[in-house]
């Protein structure tokens, strides 16, 4: 009864937003309330579920939206962003900027943050397909698909550490067989995929684009822009490495692992891109201030959307719907990568969190790993690729690719939630045929 509740209750939720135009945040919050009632929960805890799921989505989000917003704002205003993606296009050529992304995509999803790494790279791709006049999607689609394999099967992102400390797997391992099956996923998510979609062509909100066309001088030095733009990447990147190098409760622990915070290192980067885009350069601090704001009134709305979307993923946590779906696929006998894989998968699909779908299927397939059934290492691995599976209304990213992109509800779900469903499957296949040899 409970699958039947959730299922019916995401289906009201693409009626009330894609027939009857219903605002999202409104049309979450409405579904959210329903499904708790329906699966029994008193309209207090309905409540406080809905509060703490909005509250700990945001607790973080906003403010990595809103310092990607303000970054990004600035690399766009200043030229940055036409500098940056004029060379990629000079070094690659028009034919093969798509890899270019791909490649930046990856190099940035492995030490950083989804959320993090989205809101930095987006207005690049923007920018990248105003100068080439290629559809968006063609270009952007691949780089997200780069963005979330990482975020799913490698650590340091939450999930996979966290699944390679629950299963015992060894990290260096997991790292290697990682990016092994992530390769032909991000391809074929990415690059070969996108190439079916150049008949959509959204054009992003003013707010996330600068559409000027600077000239030469007006524009920052290659270096500038890029060491600017990266500047959290590569923070974040330097400080992961340290770690390996320094006591946690040490003094230079303490600053490592302080700089290492995303929030942290997003301030760091906000406060370079102001000095080196901005008053090196003569702008005036007024015009940085304006700017900020600006960025700040583009992502209010993303925000509220991802708040729904967090208030429903707490109302399935808190009702026991993954534990349902788990309870009822325990007792199934087939591979443990199958089984990982799909648990991950169904509960992904039903909650909207990759992270909760691969921690709650990490639960119910533990035994077989010690039971000595199957490799911890390629276990990590498949979970995670379940956890990817078919991102749509209940997830967070898909309403940020729907708003940064300006795609409707069903061109999202027919290019983002496809791409998401196609690195799923092609890493149960990759961690499949690398079982045989390892």
């Amino acid at each position: 009864m409970s699958l039947i509740i959730v299922l019916a209750g995401i289906a009201i939720l693409i009626l009330l937003i894609g027939y009857f135009k219903l605002d999202t945040f409104i049309s979450f919050v409405l579904v959210s309330l329903g499904i708790g009632l329906a699966e029994g929960m008193d309209p207090i805890t309905v409540s406080e579920s809905i509060q703490k799921g909005i509250g700990s989505v945001l607790g973080f989000l906003v403010i990595i939206l809103g310092f990607g917003a303000m970054l990004g704002k600035i690399v766009a205003d200043s030229g940055a962003a036409q500098r940056i993606s004029s060379s990629l296009i000079s070094a690659f050529g028009e034919k093969y900027v798509q890899w270019a992304l791909v490649l930046t995509g990856f190099i940035i999803g492995i030490p950083m943050f989804y959320s993090v790494g989205f809101v930095i790279m987006v207005p690049l791709v923007f920018t990248v397909a105003a100068t080439t006049k290629l559809p968006m999607l063609y270009i952007g689609l691949p780089m997200l698909s780069a963005l979330s394999v990482t975020h799913g099967y490698l650590p340091p992102h939450p999930a996979p550490t966290a699944l390679v400390a629950d299963y015992g797997a060894d990290l260096g391992l997991t790292m290697i067989y990682g990016i092994i099956v992530a390769i032909p996923a991000i391809i074929l998510g990415g690059p070969v995929f996108s190439s079916t979609l150049k008949k959509y062509r959204p054009k992003p909100l003013k707010g996330f684009f600068n559409d000027k066309v600077f000239t030469e001088e007006e524009m920052p030095s290659l270096v500038v822009s890029l060491l600017t733009a990266l500047s959290p990447v590569i923070l974040l990147g330097f400080t992961a490495i340290l770690k390996f190098f320094v006591i946690e409760d040490s003094l230079a622990g303490v600053i490592v692992y302080t700089l290492s915070d995303p929030i942290i290192a997003m301030l760091i980067a906000i406060l370079i891109a102001i000095f080196t885009l901005g008053i090196f350069r003569g702008t005036l601090m007024k015009d940085l201030s304006w700017q900020i704001s600006e960025s700040i009134r583009s992502i209010a709305m993303i925000l509220l959307i991802i708040a729904g979307a967090g208030a429903l993923k707490q109302i399935l946590i808190d009702s026991g719907v993954s534990e349902y779906i788990g309870s009822l696929l325990q007792g199934v006998e087939m591979s443990p990568l199958i089984l990982a894989w799909g648990i991950a998968a169904i509960i992904r699909v039903c909650v909207g969190s990759a992270t909760v779908a691969g921690l709650t299927a990490a639960g119910i397939v533990l035994p077989l790993i010690t039971e000595g059934n199957a490799n911890p290492e390629l276990m990590v691995l498949a979970t995670g690729a379940g956890s990817l599976m078919f991102s749509h209304v209940n997830d967070g990213g898909f309403w940020m690719f729907k708003e940064y992109f300006n795609l409707s509800v069903k061109d999202t779900l027919k290019t983002w939630s496809v791409m998401e469903t196609i690195v799923s499957v092609t890493g149960l296949i990759g961690v499949l045929v690398l079982n045989i040899f390892v």
